[in-house]
């Protein structure tokens, strides 16, 4: 797992959005999403909690952990191929997806939970 103590070290860290008056000009993607810099400290906040819940949580049962350690070590392209293990279109499900995983992320119990939709955003 990444950073073992991420969780206690990191915050979570929210999607920003575009202001109404811009979104109503266009028809672009409005969701500011996490930098490269910012999944790798929200995915450091996965925990290697023994029974991760939030592939229970995830009604198309993604990795969660292991996606989480890829994208902390920055590796990309086994990140994506990890989805892709059990999800065929991770960019259209990722946006639309209510995210019962961080509902019952471990972490949730005490603390925000990994912002799991963000770093697969």
């Amino acid at each position: 797992m990444g950073k073992i103590t991420g969780f206690m070290e990191f915050e979570r860290q929210e999607e920003g959005y575009l202001p109404v008056e811009q979104r109503l000009k266009n028809y672009k993607e409005f969701v500011i999403g996490l930098d490269d810099a910012q999944a790798k400290v929200q995915a450091a906040r996965c925990m290697d909690c023994g029974t991760p819940f939030c592939n229970n949580g995830c009604p198309v049962n993604n990795i969660i952990p292991d996606f989480n350690d890829l994208v902390f070590r920055q590796d990309w392209k086994h990140a994506l191929e990890t989805l892709h293990s059990t999800n065929n279109f991770p960019e259209f499900t990722g946006r639309i997806c209510p995210a019962p995983c961080e509902a019952a992320c471990t972490l949730n119990v005490n603390d925000d939970p990994v912002g799991i939709k963000s770093i697969e955003h």
